[in-house]
């Protein structure tokens, strides 16, 4: 008997900073910035109260903040 092979794979709830740094193609100096200047940006949450504590971002908030900053392509006719 085979079980179905279906794929698994969750989407993650949170990023850490590093990641994010990763899909953003930014260095961490990058993405401070980007912080800083862009009030629409999805703002980092602390996992706990010391200072060492890891930063993450939500996941589902950054895809919704890199769809809306997309360019959209020129699209060209072939006429």
């Amino acid at each position: 008997m085979q079980i179905n092979n279906l794929s698994t794979q969750a989407t993650p709830l949170r990023v850490s900073q590093k990641t994010t740094c990763q899909m953003l193609d930014l260095t961490a100096e990058g993405l401070r910035k980007l912080i800083a200047k862009d009030p629409t940006f999805p703002k980092p949450y602390k996992a706990g109260q010391t200072r060492q504590a890891p930063v993450y971002f939500d996941y589902a908030e950054l895809v919704q903040w890199h769809n809306s900053h997309k360019q959209p392509h020129a699209v060209q006719s072939s006429e």
